[in-house]
């Protein structure tokens, strides 16, 4: 690897400072514990995710790190250059890398290293919950029995369905695993195209975002952010929708324009919104999404799930350990 030039000539018996921030890591319980402790590294940790703000205070009182072990944290270039030399890697706990200036990390010579290929079951789970959900207004009915009504609507099969998915990643492909389960016809757009899967579930190629938009019943979000694609689905592209149609994001909260999914709730343009993730986490007091009984919202937690963070926190310590000892077990996102 290129960053081999560049590897600390530390071993795991010298004690080096580990910012740890992920909460699901640090709530669930696992040998990703054991496996932190027994590098012997001081970990300090706080609770994510954190504003740049927060972390430049934690780099302040703690005289800096050696490296970063985070979740959505904002690690910005800011952040990057007040960790100054002392820093040698950082160690994503997940895979979307949005959240983190991989640019300046590349430029200033820092490994991102992350953990691709440990979560696609369980967000794929989660989406067709957040898909069902919506279907059969499961929010509206809890909400009002709970609250001693017996409001009844009238929902919609899943089957025979069509279910655009933007962006055939691992979990993209695991999402059209269950919707063929479920009787689904399955259409998709993303950037690269994996043949052989599409062609062994009967996956429909569109030639553009936005003929998947006009077609598709359900429309499944999969797709990193980027300067590209943020706000992709916005007014004009939700007015190519089909009237009635159901929009779910376990992606990325800037793929959309909040206020334009709202505005399309609020008309009936989408029946219904159902999303993990929203552009700024925690959602902050009188968001617009809150006053929309056909807007559901999941707190971030679509591969919150023993088992997926288990894998996760395994792959992040691993990635963690081998590179500041000097292994090669470890899993970099970017080259430099």
């Amino acid at each position: 690897m290129n960053s081999a030039l560049h590897r600390p000539t530390l071993t795991a018996k010298d004690t080096m400072k580990i910012l740890l921030t992920t909460t699901s890591f640090q709530d669930t319980p696992g040998p990703h514990h054991d496996l932190l402790a027994r590098s012997g590294f001081e970990v300090i940790r706080a609770r994510g995710p954190l504003s740049e703000a927060q972390i430049l205070e934690l780099i302040r009182e703690n005289n800096g790190f050696d490296a970063f072990l985070n979740g959505d944290d904002r690690i910005s270039a800011h952040v990057i250059d007040a960790a100054g030399d002392k820093l040698k890697v950082i160690a994503k706990y997940g895979i979307g890398l949005d959240s983190i200036d991989v640019a300046h990390a590349s430029a200033k010579r820092i490994p991102v290293l992350f953990t691709p290929g440990v979560n696609h079951s369980t967000v794929a789970e989660h989406t067709f919950g957040l898909m069902i959900a919506l279907a059969k207004d499961f929010w509206i009915h809890a909400s009002a029995v709970k609250s001693g009504q017996w409001t009844r609507r009238t929902g919609h099969e899943l089957m025979g369905k069509t279910l655009g998915v933007l962006g055939l990643g691992r979990i993209g492909q695991e999402v059209v695993k269950r919707a063929n389960a479920f009787g689904m016809h399955c259409v998709a757009y993303g950037r690269s195209w994996p043949e052989a899967f599409a062609a062994d579930h009967s996956v429909e190629r569109m030639e553009s975002a936005e003929a998947l938009l006009r077609c598709s019943d359900v429309v499944s979000l999969h797709l990193s952010l980027d300067d590209a694609n943020r706000g992709l689905i916005n007014s004009r592209t939700l007015a190519l929708m089909k009237p009635g149609a159901y929009l779910i994001n376990t992606a990325r909260g800037g793929l959309v324009v909040e206020a334009d999914v709202a505005q399309a709730c609020r008309s009936g343009q989408l029946a219904g919104y159902a999303t993990d993730v929203v552009d700024e986490e925690p959602m902050p007091p009188g968001h617009p999404f809150q006053q929309i009984d056909t807007i559901l919202v999941t707190p971030h937690i679509g591969s919150r799930t023993f088992e997926s963070v288990e894998r996760q926190a395994v792959r992040a310590v691993t990635n963690l350990v081998e590179f500041l000892t000097g292994g090669q077990d470890y899993i970099q996102a970017n080259r430099f």
